[in-house]
């Protein structure tokens, strides 16, 4: 039998849950994974997957082959990177998944990157959450967090980010300009759907810690549908700096309560820790930490301009 493909088929299996979704993954069918995993467990002499109607559960041995299954693996993949040359020279496909405003941020560093390694394709997923790079094929994830958590992957630190509450001319010559966080109670608040955040927005000063609740008048998930509702004297938003910026400068929104900035959090680039990083990966990550805070310094210059403040 080819042990390291039946290894391979088996670790496919737990990640994806099921013999048919690895089946459709490693275009083979449902009938040849499951023979490639009963050989295996037939080598192995031991039970490594409890199969029911319903799911598939690992067994006590099952976890540990696979933990050391996963370790030979990766040896594998670095040893054939390493003959091929792939830790010298970038080339190849570049998984790189983005939360959806950041991940629209970045697409001209990407162009700019592509221009400099133009042997990297480059595939680019976006979506409203942090996903892990292992279980989901990513090279990178560029993910978002006030602290990161105990994690087997390299975190680079690439730069911070921030929220600010914004409205437009017409809102506020409406609604009236709020001087301080507790005024915005008497406001009408859109409410931005983020599973990094909750809804509530809290404000820091000498004073202490100010919560204001958005209502429901409007709420979506997509920073620039909140831009346009804005935009058309909804209410007052919560934007990321980056967001914000463009319809400042167009004369479109004011920026409120300039002391004050929301939700920072930390940005981060994560990988699998490898002993010969892929070239792509080592280039790319390496790029965004010279190349990210200077985009969010341009945007930011907006920000700090009072020509734009309310």
């Amino acid at each position: 039998m080819d042990l390291l493909n039946s290894l391979r088929v088996f670790v496919r299996v737990v990640d994806s849950g099921s013999f048919t979704a690895a089946a459709q993954a490693l275009d083979l069918s449902t009938a040849q994974v499951s023979r490639l995993v009963a050989d295996l467990e037939q080598h192995v002499q031991a039970r490594l997957l409890q199969r029911t109607t319903r799911r598939l559960v690992l067994t006590e041995a099952g976890e540990r082959f696979l933990l050391r299954g996963r370790q030979i693996l990766e040896e594998m993949n670095e040893a054939t990177a390493e003959a091929r040359g792939a830790h010298l020279k970038p080339s190849g496909r570049l998984r790189v998944h983005s939360m959806n405003g950041l991940g629209v941020l970045i697409t001209p560093l990407i162009a700019r990157y592509g221009e400099l390694y133009p042997d990297v394709v480059f595939e680019l997923t976006l979506s409203q959450r942090n996903p892990d790079p292992l279980e989901e094929g990513h090279d990178v994830v560029i993910s978002i967090a006030q602290e990161l958590a105990d994690t087997q992957f390299v975190a680079q630190s690439i730069g911070q980010i921030y929220s600010v509450p914004c409205a437009s001319r017409d809102y506020l010559e409406r609604h009236g300009v709020p001087g301080n966080p507790l005024d915005l109670n008497e406001h009408r608040c859109l409410r931005m759907l983020d599973p990094l955040y909750s809804d509530e927005w809290v404000f820091h000063d000498e004073q202490g810690e100010h919560r204001v609740i958005p209502g429901k008048t409007f709420q979506c998930n997509v920073a620039e549908s909140m831009v346009k509702a804005s935009e058309a004297g909804m209410g007052i938003s919560l934007l990321p700096f980056y967001t914000a910026t463009r319809p400042m400068n167009e004369g479109k929104l004011l920026r409120l309560l300039a002391a004050y900035r929301l939700r920072e959090r930390n940005v981060y680039a994560l990988y699998p820790s490898r002993r010969f990083l892929d070239a792509k990966v080592r280039t790319w990550v390496d790029f965004l930490k010279a190349e990210l805070p200077k985009l969010f310094a341009e945007h930011e210059s907006a920000l700090k301009d009072p020509r734009h403040w309310a």
